[in-house]
């Protein structure tokens, strides 16, 4: 929600553990919780605005309202929920097949049809070497100065600018082969280069029930 021009394909599992007849309602059911959040969202947005245009000195408040506004302008499009059994083989080759085909609609990815210099397909072979090699930590976090620096020292990339180097990460970012988030002063300067750790970390902070979990320690 707060990603520009987001494609969220939802999908739903463990269809093996229903009847049939049970799919459709749940992915019925889904698509209208996901439309009434989106809807609650854009009310909420609508709201502190309003409301901070409407403050007393609104001066003071001209942070807020422009991120407000940003994140007001954020579009997201919702594609319809995909049900797998993540026990069927099939089933994975379908939820394969269905995202290769939005990720080829020129409509909701317009980057699909961009031609890239082929610096760009340089630093990302070399970014995915330096991620697989034995001295790349698990947690695969790099200083941003630090790859540069890795990237010089190769033959073809030794001209490579600090710059360059930031427009081809945010690419990179997008297409999901690395993470970068620059717009967080505390994490600019790093580059993850194994994105399945953040994944396995939030796994571990971010669970269903894990106030209830956290209150029934003693």
């Amino acid at each position: 929600m707060r990603v520009p021009n987001s494609v969220v394909l939802p999908v739903g599992t463990h269809v093996d553990c229903c009847q049939k007849e049970e799919v459709e309602e749940k992915r019925h059911d889904i698509m209208a919780k996901i439309t009434a959040m989106l809807a609650e969202r854009k009310s909420n947005l609508a709201h502190f605005i309003n409301n901070l245009e409407g403050s007393e000195e609104p001066k003071f408040y001209v942070d807020q309202w422009e991120r407000l506004k940003e994140m007001e302008s954020c579009t997201l499009t919702i594609l319809n929920l995909v049900a797998v059994n993540c026990m069927d083989h099939c089933d994975i080759k379908k939820l394969e097949a269905c995202i290769l085909e939005h990720v080829k609609n020129e409509e909701l990815f317009p980057e699909v049809i961009r031609v890239l210099p082929p610096v760009y397909r340089q630093v990302e072979a070399a970014i995915v070497d330096i991620a697989q090699s034995e001295e790349m930590a698990d947690h695969g976090m790099m200083d941003l100065q630090y790859l540069l620096s890795k990237l010089s020292q190769r033959e073809h990339l030794v001209s490579l600018g600090r710059e360059l180097l930031q427009d081809i990460l945010r690419y990179l970012h997008r297409i999901g082969l690395i993470v970068w988030y620059e717009e967080i002063k505390h994490l600019e300067n790093t580059v993850f280069l194994q994105p399945t750790f953040l994944i396995t970390m939030f796994k571990l902070l971010v669970r269903h029930r894990l106030v209830q979990q956290l209150e029934s320690i003693s």
